[in-house]
């Protein structure tokens, strides 16, 4: 058995899965929630997922990159591991620089007086994290495939 790979595959396919579906599922419902509500629960979901996420990201990169380095050949399968270990850190960095800060802030908000343009900055929010959750997303797909390439 592949400890090494069911690791990879297993830990970038649930935190991927997670933040896709976060994205994709969980906030456009809460996007249209009353302001109270919206930064009520937005404060909520960075107390569950702001704790459990940022290991399971880091721990994902970690992961894909020494999955990437494994010394056990080049072609194909290598090339889509390399690509998925950089796709990943992308993510991480677009979460520390902007995420990051923009959720400590909303954390700190009084929901029933939430401070002026507080929508602008929870766009700003989102549309960031769509691009991880795309980039998490892909950079899965991208190990499985290696995964399916090297059988």
């Amino acid at each position: 058995m592949d400890v090494l790979m069911f690791a990879t595959v297993a830990v970038l396919g649930f935190t991927a899965c997670a933040e896709f579906g976060s994205y994709a599922f969980v906030h456009p419902v809460v996007k249209r929630l009353a302001p109270r509500d919206h930064i009520l629960v937005e404060q909520g979901l960075l107390r569950t997922f702001g704790i459990v996420m940022p290991v399971l990201m880091t721990a994902s990169l970690v992961l894909a990159i020494s999955y990437a380095a494994r010394p056990d050949g080049a072609g194909l399968p290598e090339v889509l591991r390399w690509v998925a270990a950089a796709t990943w850190a992308t993510g991480i960095v677009t979460t520390v620089v902007v995420n990051v800060p923009i959720n400590l802030s909303t954390l700190r908000w009084d929901k029933d007086f939430p401070p002026e343009r507080w929508q602008e900055r929870r766009n700003r929010w989102e549309w960031f994290q769509g691009y991880r959750s795309w980039a998490y997303l892909a950079a899965f797909l991208l190990v499985a495939l290696s995964v399916a390439t090297v059988g």
